[in-house]
């Protein structure tokens, strides 16, 4: 994974055909400049500034064929996204263009680029710690403008900066401690209750970064609900009047749905993944069959379950079939078409707390469904308010054993045993921290987190 000493190059943009008017191909290392210079020509009398945009086009050293015309930006080290020469070549978008491009780049002497290696340079190179690198990949896969708010916050150090601060302090502790074990006579003792309060300071600190994974977990991966129920009691016409689309189809006929359609939508910057599943009936048919059991297996990954009933029909033996099955997870009642009838709710489960009566086809109710939603949210707790940053799954990982040395530790003074016990566990919290922030790493790790991201990143 690591490569360096060598000039890597990488399509930087998303290429689709016909979208996107603009395509980037990035170069860093010692020879982009040499291999910009090669293969660009900028007519007139531009200046090869570094932070200058350049006019002009891409052709190929060999035969002189223009490939393309063309912007290129130059940021050379240390002031670049690496602290590594960086050439930006501006194309036209499409797919074409710039892998041909790209291949210019290979043939000049550059290496494709792995996935994050960019981002890996720039973390070997000091420029940012693995925090501020995890949230770089974060910021290109937010889901919700919050989650892009909170990767803005981590690339700008706000949890890095908590961490370093525990992590310094933490060593200063060590550093009395070790001090007074070592010159024991020359200094005066360091009270028991002294280093008390500070680790539990520290456990403190530490239990308020955990508290931020369960909004970390919602905000990168989204709350997932499972709309169910029996045939044609209008799942999918829900589908499409909340997601305003026409994913799913809609017909009078049973079993017209046969797979999970999926519709991602956003209630108030939280991101919702909501699955319209297969109606929930005993059939012959091998193939609805198939989806039947898609359904109860997407029911038990969800999070939330909008359990959805005809409102001219009502409850019936079929919904207390269904909800035997289901009465273990969050659900939410939703009582449907009632344009066409005032339904009764009288033989409802009392265990169903929550009921919302709508009209999919009008569009009548939506509204209330969020806001249930987002009841349920804050109910179980699974966002917290004025967020300023989240920790992710590898970090809730490594502050768990940080938060268990620092209990440790507190055994230890409450035991009475000598210094030396707490110098242990308190050299192992400094080592799994500094694994948080990249102070303490291995390469198989990086190679582990890096190769999550896109290849131009």
């Amino acid at each position: 994974m690591i490569r360096s000493g060598r000039t890597i190059a990488a399509i930087a943009t998303a290429v689709v055909p016909e979208e996107g008017s603009v395509g980037i191909v990035r170069l860093s290392g010692d020879k982009a400049y040499a291999i910009a210079k090669k293969i660009f020509i900028a007519p007139g009398k531009q200046q090869w500034e570094s932070h200058k945009v350049l006019y002009g086009y891409i052709h190929s050293s060999k035969d002189s064929r223009i490939i393309d015309e063309a912007l290129l930006i130059l940021m050379l080290a240390p002031r670049s996204y690496t602290r590594e020469d960086i050439v930006e070549f501006h194309c036209h978008g499409g797919i074409i263009v710039v892998q041909q491009v790209l291949q210019l780049c290979i043939k000049e002497g550059a290496i494709l680029a792995e996935h994050g290696e960019f981002t890996l340079r720039a973390f070997l190179n000091g420029r940012i710690d693995l925090t501020q690198a995890e949230s770089i990949s974060e910021i290109v896969g937010a889901k919700s403008p919050l989650a892009s708010q909170i990767a803005m916050a981590g690339i700008q150090g706000k949890l890095s900066n908590p961490i370093k601060n525990l992590r310094l302090d933490c060593l200063e502790l060590l550093s009395e401690i070790e001090s007074r074990i070592d010159f024991e006579e020359d200094l005066p003792p360091l009270s028991q209750v002294v280093i008390l309060q500070k680790i539990q300071d520290f456990l403190h600190r530490v239990k308020k970064l955990l508290s931020t994974s369960k909004t970390g977990e919602l905000l990168r991966s989204g709350l997932k609900i499972a709309i169910l129920g029996r045939p044609n009691v209008g799942k999918s016409s829900l589908l499409n009047s909340w997601s305003r689309s026409n994913k799913a189809i809609v017909t009078d006929l049973p079993g017209t749905t046969r797979d999970i359609v999926e519709s991602n939508l956003i209630i108030k910057n939280i991101p919702i993944k909501v699955l319209d599943t297969a109606g929930i009936r005993h059939t012959d048919n091998q193939i609805e069959k198939i989806g039947v059991q898609r359904t109860h297996l997407a029911a038990n990954q969800a999070d939330l379950i909008l359990l959805t009933i005809d409102a001219q029909i009502g409850w019936t033996e079929e919904e207390t079939e269904i909800y035997k099955k289901i009465k273990h997870l969050p659900i939410i009642l939703i009582v449907n078409k009632i344009d066409l009838n005032v339904p009764d709710l009288s033989i409802i489960p009392s265990e169903i707390q929550e009921v919302i009566k709508i009209s999919a086809i009008q569009n009548l109710g939506i509204d209330s469904i969020e806001e249930a939603i987002l009841n349920f949210i804050y109910k179980k707790n699974l966002i917290a308010k004025n967020v300023d940053f989240t920790i992710n799954q590898r970090q809730l990982e490594i502050l768990i054993r940080v938060k268990i040395a620092f209990e440790d530790i507190i055994k230890t003074i409450n035991n009475e045993l000598p210094l030396d016990f707490i110098t242990i566990d308190l050299r192992s919290a400094i080592k799994i921290l500094g694994e948080i922030t990249g102070d303490e790493v291995t390469e198989s790790l990086l190679s582990k987190i890096f190769s999550t991201f896109c290849i131009g990143k």
